[in-house]
Formats: C-alpha cells, sequence, structure tokens
C-alpha cells in the first residue's frame, strides 16, 4: 500500500490500487463460500450464546430470571435452555442458591484457543470482515511507538487496495493512531510532542488531533477522513491487554468515494466490538 523509507519509518507514497481478477471467492472460513452464512440463524442457539455471555460477564451466579431479562430471553426458554447447558457442563447450577454460573466445560472447549496466536485467531475474523464489507482489513502489532503490519485481508474484488505486510508507521498516525492515543492517555504536552513528528498527506492542526482522540475515546474506534493517505479513509479500534494497554490495532481501509461516513462509522463499530471481545485475556 505504501513505499516504505527504512530512514524515517514514515509512509513515503500514497496507496495504489492494484486491478486484478479475481476467482473463487471466499468466506469468512477462508475457504467457504460467503453464501454458506446467509441463512436464517438458529433461535435457540442465539439464545444460548446470549445466556453464555451474560453469566461470564456477571460478577457472581445469576437466578433464571436475572439471567433471561439481562440476555433477552423467555423465562421459560431460558430455563430449559440452562438446564440443557448444564447437563452439558457449559454451565454449573448452585441448588442452594438457585442459580447458574460458567461451568468448567467453558474451559475445556477454551483450551485450545489460550495457546494460540492472536494472528490465527483473528485471521478469521479480517477475513470475514473483508467479504462483507468488500474493502481492506489490516491488523497491526503495537509497540516501541511503532505499528507493524503483521496480516490483511483483501477485498474480494476487481479493483482493490493492498498492502504490505511489514509496512511500519508510527503508533499515533492514522485512524488506529487516534484510538491508541486515547488508549494511552498521554498528557497533553507529550501528546503534542509526539503528534509534531507525525507526517500526513492532508495534514490537520493539533487541536483537531485532540478532539478527534477525544471522540475515539468515547466511541471505541478511531476515523482517519484523508489525512495520512489523501483519497483514502480508514477506521480503526485497538485490542487490549490485561492492563488495559493496546498492543494490536485493526483498521478497515477504502477508498475515499466509496465510504460514505455512515458506512465507515459502521465498520468503526463493528471494530470496537470485535476488539472489546479480544481484551482483557489474561497473559496477553
Amino acid at each position: 500500500m505504501t513505499r516504505h523509507d527504512p530512514s524515517t519509518d514514515e509512509p513515503a507514497a500514497a496507496p495504489a490500487a492494484q486491478a486484478r481478477a479475481l476467482s473463487g471467492a471466499q468466506g469468512p472460513s477462508g475457504g467457504e463460500p460467503s453464501g454458506e452464512l446467509g441463512g436464517k440463524p438458529v433461535g435457540a442457539v442465539l439464545h444460548a450464546v446470549r445466556l453464555l455471555q451474560v453469566l461470564a460477564d456477571s460478577p457472581g451466579p445469576l437466578g433464571v430470571t436475572a439471567a433471561a431479562r439481562q440476555a433477552r430471553v423467555n423465562p421459560s426458554t431460558a430455563f430449559q435452555i440452562l438446564r440443557t447447558l448444564v447437563r452439558g457442563g457449559l454451565v454449573a447450577f448452585d441448588p442452594a442458591l438457585k442459580a447458574y454460573s460458567p461451568g468448567l466445560g467453558l474451559l475445556a472447549l477454551s483450551r485450545s484457543l489460550l495457546g494460540r496466536d492472536y494472528t490465527d485467531l483473528l485471521r478469521p475474523e479480517l477475513v470475514r470482515l473483508a467479504t462483507n464489507h468488500e474493502c481492506l482489513f489490516a491488523l497491526w502489532r503495537l509497540a516501541d511507538e511503532r505499528a507493524v503490519l503483521i496480516d490483511r485481508a483483501l477485498a474480494d474484488t476487481p479493483v482493490r487496495l493492498d498492502i504490505q505486510v511489514t509496512q511500519r508507521i508510527p503508533s499515533l498516525i492514522g485512524a488506529v493512531g487516534r484510538v491508541v492515543a486515547a488508549r494511552l492517555a498521554l498528557p497533553e504536552d507529550e501528546l503534542r510532542r509526539r503528534f509534531s513528528h507525525l507526517r500526513w498527506q492532508t495534514p490537520l492542526s493539533f487541536e483537531d488531533y485532540l478532539r478527534e482522540v477525544e471522540e475515539a475515546r468515547g466511541c471505541g474506534y478511531g476515523l482517519d477522513l484523508g489525512n495520512l493517505y489523501t483519497g483514502i479513509h480508514s477506521a480503526a479500534a485497538v485490542v487490549c491487554d490485561d492492563r488495559a494497554r493496546p498492543f494490536l490495532g485493526i483498521s478497515a481501509i477504502t477508498l475515499a468515494q466509496s465510504s460514505p461516513p455512515d458506512r465507515l462509522r459502521a465498520m468503526g463499530e463493528e471494530l470496537a466490538a470485535l476488539c472489546r471481545t479480544a481484551s482483557g485475556i489474561p497473559g496477553r
């Protein structure tokens, strides 16, 4: 997407759209046709997932009524689902409290994920997002005031943007940079100092940058409307470790003319939700 200048670690040129004929469309898994996921979802499964999420987020066991209310599930349906999940070991039942909590079976299911690299875990999500939104999605590793591209998924379209893996940019620049700055909560003087070293194709004032950082703090995602690269819009969110420090960024990158503000914000909201799910895992 950019030509890297090793003497500065700054983007050296605007991204170029690569025209290619594509065949063999892939879906979210990388191999399944995207239409496979277009059917009607199974209500009972969705209800079970909601109940498990509610129990996982709760500081203590919950009764059926409380769990059903928070999961927006009919209490009778919730009771039947929770009983089934108890039998499967995914939920534990305390007969004294008549309340439910996550069971050890969930730990067994997640064991295979705990030792895997985040890149492997997020790769299917990148492909799903690129397929659904028909634009480039990039995964960045954040360290030492730099963002390094470690993976990306390309849009399945005849003309598409691309970016070279290992591309390096300052961690406070672009859409990723705005949300990184929001998460780091640097003193204004320090943020101003770092901002003065950033190079934008369409420069913005520090006051505008600071305002957009505050917006990113509020909504959980950052936007870049052609500042980093003229004609290129992007939305981004970050994955934080168990100490709330950002260590990965995910960005949606698209041509300005194909990304009206509402579409870009919708992608930002989806990225923010994904990153919240992936954040805060102990040991990360």
